[in-house]
């Protein structure tokens, strides 16, 4: 029983980076359609589960080579995608130029936010077989979690979008931003 208590406070602790994320990209004027909202937490939950079980897999060996710089990576990725939003909001002078917007929720921008949003999950694989955890149950549980949150997420910050025009979208780009520092300071800090 309590297995299922740390896996629960595992997968939510991972799942807050998908969750700020989700709502940072709801809150930019991509249209968040159910089309939208399924890739996006797809991607979110499938990365988070997958690497957490990729991160059991290798074992130390990998896990160990990028742990010094897994969290430049991380904040590369996220400011890279935040700069973005940040500059599409700012720059954006007439609702035609709304409409055109890049949609974070597709291609590389998707890949990269996947990545970014999980790479703490490689680690924390890697944790389970120290902790003699149910490593698949855990990796399907951190998967259904960031799944939900980012559903969640995605759709607290559309509303906030609809609200609040394109300054969130710039807000979102910005609290991408910060997560992005948020995870180097702490490894900094640790």
């Amino acid at each position: 029983m309590t297995d299922i208590w740390i896996m629960i406070v595992i997968a939510v602790g991972l799942a807050m980076d998908c969750f700020a994320v989700s709502l940072g990209i709801g809150a930019s004027p991509s249209p968040c359609t159910p089309r939208s909202i399924f890739r996006l937490s797809f991607h979110f939950g499938l990365f988070q589960g997958g690497m957490t079980l990729l991160g059991w897999l290798l074992g130390s060996t990998v896990v160990n080579l990028i742990a010094g710089m897994d969290h430049w990576i991380a904040m590369a990725l996220l400011a890279w995608v935040g700069g973005r939003m940040v500059l599409e909001g700012v720059s954006r002078r007439d609702e035609a130029a709304e409409i055109e917007c890049n949609d974070p929720t597709r291609g590389g921008s998707l890949v990269m936010l996947s990545v970014a949003t999980s790479i703490d999950a490689l680690g924390v694989g890697l944790s389970f077989a120290v902790l003699k955890l149910n490593v698949l149950a855990a990796s399907l549980l951190i998967g259904l979690v960031s799944l939900l949150l980012s559903i969640i997420g995605l759709l607290g910050g559309n509303r906030l979008g609809h609200r609040f025009g394109k300054n969130m979208e710039v807000l979102g780009g910005l609290v991408l931003i910060g997560i992005g520092l948020r995870i180097v300071i702490m490894h900094l800090m640790a």
